[in-house]
């Protein structure tokens, strides 16, 4: 039986298959490489950057809940010069295209990372987090509000030539809305969801479990939100959609591709199964086989309404 050709193209980057690891959930690749074949999957990104280290929340800050889990890690990373210097090199020599997201608190953080992040031959492409406040206008954050939206994806537009990916968050009221100011700022593609907004408590202490109080939903629970918003999104924009949210199994990720996306993030299930995005791809090549389905880019926006 002739093997599916499981490629897809984000962003003129040709992916071996369509399953990435998300950003958050597999370190920066290395602490994952003795769970995983890097060079069995499409992608990897990194854990969010930021321009100084940040230590993150206070413990407890994750917490199981029905069908998935919350965190509030609060984007802890090593910050860009350690990453450049100490996780780069390791890197270099995985075949696998890195793709590496971040974050700021000002257009102009955002606009620096982008620049040094531009230097560094090893990145595929950059993936923004736009789930972060603005600092100077008041804490607004810049994914539930589309002219903020659209102003810091032009500042990393104008700051990079690699591809440019926006990761969207779900908290709010209109995602089409917010995906169509990333599209019109010139993003190469769109990635979504990212976590939802809630809180878990502990009723005989009358106390929330996270130190945070609140933190990011993600996990099975999510997947019917991730892939209603997906559907929605890559029916509105022309570039293409990552799918992201409660991905376990191969027959996840290929849901996510009928509705519309041309590849997946996988994340929660990185901590259940450090062998997960492997597997999942795997399964996936399994599926099109057993279909006698040829090239896994039939599947996308395949889905019959």
């Amino acid at each position: 039986m002739q093997k599916p050709d499981l490629s897809v193209e984000i962003a003129g980057i040709t992916l071996r298959n369509p399953i990435m690891t998300a950003s958050g959930t597999f370190g920066y690749g290395e602490e994952f490489s003795e769970y995983v074949n890097l060079e069995a999957i499409g992608a990897i990104i990194t854990k969010g950057l930021s321009l100084k280290p940040k230590a993150g929340n206070p413990t407890p800050r994750i917490v199981e809940t029905t069908g998935g889990m919350l965190n509030a890690i609060g984007l802890q990373n090593v910050g860009i010069d350690t990453f450049v210097e100490k996780k780069v090199p390791f890197l270099r020599t995985v075949a696998t295209p890195v793709i590496v997201n971040f974050f700021g608190n000002t257009l102009e953080e955002y606009a620096e990372l982008a620049e040094r992040l531009d230097r560094i031959p090893e990145v595929a492409a950059v993936e923004i987090n736009i789930s972060c406040p603005n600092v100077k206008h008041g804490g607004i954050v810049f994914g539930t509000d589309p002219k903020a939206a659209y102003s810091v994806v032009k500042a990393v537009r104008e700051a990079t030539t690699k591809p440019v990916i926006v990761k969207l968050s779900p908290n709010v009221t209109d995602i089409v809305e917010m995906a169509w100011a990333c599209a019109d700022a010139e993003a190469d593609a769109l990635s979504l969801i990212n976590t939802l907004t809630g809180m878990a408590i502990d009723l005989d202490k009358r106390r929330p479990i996270l130190a945070n109080v609140t933190g990011g939903l993600s996990g099975p629970a999510v997947k019917p939100i991730a892939l209603r918003m997906v559907w929605q999104v890559a029916r509105a924009v022309k570039i293409p959609v990552i799918g992201i949210g409660g991905i376990m199994t191969g027959i996840d990720a290929l849901e996510f591709m009928l509705a519309g996306a041309t590849a997946v993030q996988v994340g929660t299930a990185n901590f259940l199964d450090p062998g997960a995005a492997g597997r999942i791809a795997a399964e996936m090549e399994r599926y099109l086989a057993d279909k006698g389905i040829a090239d896994v880019k039939e599947m996308i926006g395949a889905l019959e309404v």
